[in-house]
């Protein structure tokens, strides 16, 4: 079956909402979504003293998840326009598959969440777009031609999903809930073609 793996960092939720919603897409689409995070890192730029598995929610990455990926959704808060520095350290870390060219060719998406309506969502889409492109992998938007983005008040655009909060809710929007999960149906859907 084809693997696709939805790798995020959530400090306070609403990112890994977006991670379940793209999740449940790419099931619903046929293929198995395998849900992943990164560890938090200290200002120090050293890995936390958390266990190698997580307490609770999903497990930490590893380099074998992307090796027996068919397709990826890279997921994080925006911090300052910027994907989050765990994500970023574990990004980093993957010069031996880049020479590998492990990722070549697989289809993959971002998606962010922010705390403030112009926050700088879309840079930090595109943020973890550039390393996705030096590893060859193929960008999967959102088409105007799904009508909740042509409705939607807070996240979502073309570059990705994105989700942000208004108000004391943490709840995603339903337009924003909707996008998550056909974006995931999209990405597995060219997941399961090239693999094939």
């Amino acid at each position: 079956m084809t693997k696709v793996l939805v790798l995020y960092y959530s400090k306070n939720g609403r990112t890994k909402k977006l991670a379940t919603k793209i999740a449940a897409g790419i099931e619903q689409a046929g293929a198995s979504a395998v849900l992943r995070t990164v560890p938090s890192i200290t200002t120090k730029t050293n890995i936390n003293n958390e266990p190698s598995v997580p307490n609770e929610g999903d497990i930490y990455v590893s380099k074998r998840d992307l090796v027996e990926c068919d397709g990826l959704a890279l997921g994080s808060p925006t911090h300052f326009g910027n994907m989050a520095a765990p994500l970023k350290h574990f990004i980093d870390s993957l010069t031996d598959v880049w020479l590998k060219g492990t990722l070549v060719g697989k289809p993959a998406c971002v998606f962010t969440a922010s705390s403030s309506m112009h926050g700088g969502q879309e840079t930090t889409l595109i943020s973890m777009m550039l390393p996705l492109f030096h590893h060859g992998m193929c960008i999967v938007g959102l088409p105007y031609s799904e009508p909740e983005l042509h409705a939607t008040a807070s996240g979502c655009s073309p570059y990705g999903v994105s989700s942000v909060q208004i108000g004391s809710s943490d709840e995603l929007s339903n337009d924003e809930a909707i996008l998550s999960v056909k974006m995931g149906i999209r990405l597995a859907q060219h997941a399961i073609k090239l693999a094939t």
